[in-house]
């Protein structure tokens, strides 16, 4: 279970604070659902799922995770830019405890990831669809209760973009989603209910349709 409790975040800008993105928002999602956000553009999406994943921190409020969460798929902020992808790949590994069986998580992380000879050169020369593939591959690498996924089903050609659905429907055999995409299809494949980011806050649907549906009419009045 994750609880976001009254949560709000603006950030500092050069002229001192910015306007809030949140504004108490708070909800709870159950164990292995499958939730979509949707939103406009500057909703606050990548935003509350950088929150939920605790790769930053609330400006007021608390966010409580009662499981494991994985990092946003496709956040690139968790890779060091003068290492390779097979380094940065041993660095998490080793940061997750699994020294003993390091080799077949590398191993696993360069099959999926699909980056050929760049697997070995700095993450800081990668497109930014290959740093969404490493951190893609690399979230998959390790069991979590919950993944977070901004957009990564964009990433990547066709025959990754298959890949990467597949992966998606082996995680939600046994893991929750917490996903983002501006993609309608998307979002009704694999999430069952939905959150409906407007004006900085946020409305919880039990069916992912009902929050899709708030949405578009929101953006067509």
């Amino acid at each position: 279970m994750i609880l976001v409790e009254d949560v709000h975040k603006r950030y500092q800008t050069d002229h001192g604070p910015g306007k809030w993105v949140l504004q108490g928002v708070s909800f709870t999602i159950p164990p292995k659902v499958n939730v979509g956000l949707v939103g406009r553009n500057g909703a606050g999406k990548s935003t509350l799922l950088r929150l939920i994943g605790g790769v930053d921190t609330p400006t007021r409020g608390r966010i409580e995770r009662n499981c494991r969460v994985s990092w946003p798929m496709g956040y690139g902020g968790g890779t060091h830019g003068t290492l390779t992808g097979r380094q940065n790949a041993k660095f998490v590994c080793r940061i997750h405890g699994h020294e003993d069986d390091l080799a077949d998580r590398i191993a696993y992380v360069q099959d999926f990831a699909q980056l050929g000879d760049a697997f070995d050169e700095p993450v800081r020369t990668y497109s930014s669809g290959m740093k969404s593939r490493l951190q893609f591959a690399l979230s998959l690498a390790f069991d979590f209760d919950v993944y977070i996924s901004d957009e990564v089903t964009a990433a990547g050609d066709a025959a990754f973009k298959k890949k990467a659905a597949d992966a998606f429907k082996k995680l939600t055999d046994r893991a929750g989603l917490i996903m983002v995409s501006h993609g309608e299809s998307t979002l009704r494949q694999f999430c069952s209910a939905g959150i409906w980011l407007h004006e900085g806050r946020a409305y919880w649907f039990d069916d992912i349709g009902d929050a899709l549906k708030n949405y578009k009419e929101s953006i067509s009045a």
